[in-house]
């Protein structure tokens, strides 16, 4: 029994290690003092015919550019400095730009501060942003291959913050924040971990636009243990955001167990457009869920006809699949 507990000690302390330096073998990226000043350098460095797994490490600091991970053979990880791997607010890397489909041809993805088109990637503690602001799409992160996991990443946008656009992935510990459609994808799969859901000032918005189009179209997105609420030094009326809003009319999207401040409407879910509502086959529901913006507390009596209130919770398997805490890009340390 004495070796089962100091077994326990010793692995729940390896799991809360800080980020200070570079792993064996890592490829290291820093401003100064190092083979790689931009993250995209070391990208380009990495092996793609290898299957070998491949770390980069990032030092403290800002990095203004674009990064695109191509497909590799290999699994990726990458992290950035922090002394502090389960708290996003003890990051110290930042990853910015400001691209638009007002300033950038290709569509979201070739605005994306981050594009990830890589299988069986891991991404720790990177502040990742694209500061482009109100009027346009602007995308933090895109996510385009299946078996991805972020975790205490923040997310940062305004309009289309996080393309979830194709396969699984693994949000956990982590923070995003916008205002319009700002979680949103056509096929992704994504399960969504203790994440503070943060909004910016505005009288209206959305936090996810499904684009499920089939009934045979595997997307999910589902919101366990989370927060939603204004971001601190936001102004936000009671009322003005929605939890989403069906981009495709068999968008499927659940919060659950999760804290819901009066930002949400007492509606809940709002249709896409007069007269392109896309809810006659979505399936928006929740479960559990605690706070005045919470179906059934205070004056929040009815939600829209056309969500869901679920007598159960969502479970990760039915999610991302039976087996999904083997797959190595799902750190089960953050669940």
């Amino acid at each position: 029994m004495i070796y089962l507990f100091l077994y326990l000690i010793f692995l729940s302390s390896s799991h809360a290690s800080p980020y200070t330096a570079p792993p064996p073998g890592a490829l290291i990226v820093a401003k100064t003092n190092a083979t790689y000043h931009t993250i995209q350098s070391a990208i380009n460095a990495l092996n793609t015919t290898s299957v070998a797994p491949q770390t980069i490490f990032i030092h403290a600091g800002t990095y203004a550019e674009q990064v695109s991970i191509p497909l590799l053979r290999s699994p990726l990880t990458i992290y950035g400095a922090t002394n502090n791997t389960f708290s996003y607010a003890s990051n110290t890397v930042t990853l910015t730009s400001s691209r638009s489909q007002a300033n950038t041809p290709g569509g979201n993805d070739a605005t994306a501060t981050l594009r990830a088109w890589t299988s069986d990637l891991k991404v720790y503690n990177l502040n990742i942003v694209n500061g482009y602001g109100k009027g346009s799409q602007a995308v933090a992160l895109s996510s385009q291959r299946s078996g991805q996991g972020y975790y205490g990443c923040q997310f940062w946008g305004y309009q289309d913050t996080v393309l979830v656009n194709e396969g699984k992935s693994l949000i956990a510990g982590g923070l995003v924040v916008g205002v319009t459609d700002f979680v949103f994808g056509m096929r992704g799969v994504s399960w969504w971990e203790g994440v503070d859901v943060r909004v910016l000032g505005a009288g209206l918005g959305y936090i996810t636009a499904s684009g499920r189009s089939s009934a045979t179209d595997p997307s999910y997105f589902v919101f366990n243990n989370c927060s939603v609420a204004a971001s601190p030094s936001a102004t936000v009326p009671a009322g003005a955001f929605y939890l989403g809003r069906p981009w495709r009319e068999y968008a499927r999207v659940v919060f659950q167990s999760s804290h819901l401040s009066n930002i949400i409407n007492p509606t809940g879910w709002r249709i896409w457009n007069i007269g392109d509502e896309n809810t006659e086959h979505v399936m928006f529901g929740e479960w559990g869920n605690t706070g005045p913006g919470a179906a059934g507390n205070g004056s929040v009596t009815k939600r829209a006809k056309f969500s869901t209130r679920l007598d159960r919770p969502v479970g990760r398997e039915e999610v991302l699949g039976t087996g999904w805490e083997r797959e190595t890009w799902a750190d089960r340390n953050h669940f």
